[in-house]
């Protein structure tokens, strides 16, 4: 069981993963937050990015550290997420937060991806994000308050 940490909540990609992912350790832990932070009080989120993060790792072949599902199935999980999370649009109001955030803490290459999660909880007035790589999102702290799934 996890403990509600906050009231709006952005999930990343690897928690949703985890959810879906029976055989991950971590599998109880992400379906915990999935159905008892919303009864709790907590409002959980996705985005675009997160999605499209999603359907990437579970059209993957598993030889290549994925789900090896077919489009269909893939998608039919991104539906069933989508009932169960409110969407935040990745508007321009989202890329001049990226923008601002990149002035104030440097970022190259793949730690955009992650920057661009904090610039969507931020435009969108969420201030903590779900993740199981806080430390991917360490240099954010100032930003968003991470709550490590693990």
């Amino acid at each position: 069981m996890t403990t509600r940490a906050a009231d709006h909540v952005l999930l990343d990609t690897n928690i949703l993963l985890a959810a879906t992912d029976e055989g991950r350790p971590d599998h109880s832990l992400a379906q915990a937050a999935l159905n008892e932070w919303p009864s709790q009080g907590t409002t959980c989120y996705t985005s675009p990015q997160v999605l499209r993060e999603y359907l990437v790792v579970c059209t993957r072949p598993t030889a290549v550290n994925g789900f090896g599902l077919s489009q269909t199935e893939a998608l039919g999980n991104v539906r069933v997420l989508r009932e169960r999370l409110r969407f935040l649009d990745e508007s321009e109001k989202v890329f001049y937060a990226l923008a601002d955030l990149l002035d104030a803490v440097p970022c190259v290459g793949k730690q955009i991806h992650d920057a661009n999660l904090v610039a969507t909880a931020s435009a969108h007035g969420i201030t903590a994000i779900a993740t199981q790589n806080v430390s991917d999102f360490a240099r954010f702290e100032n930003y968003v308050q991470l709550i490590p799934l693990a």
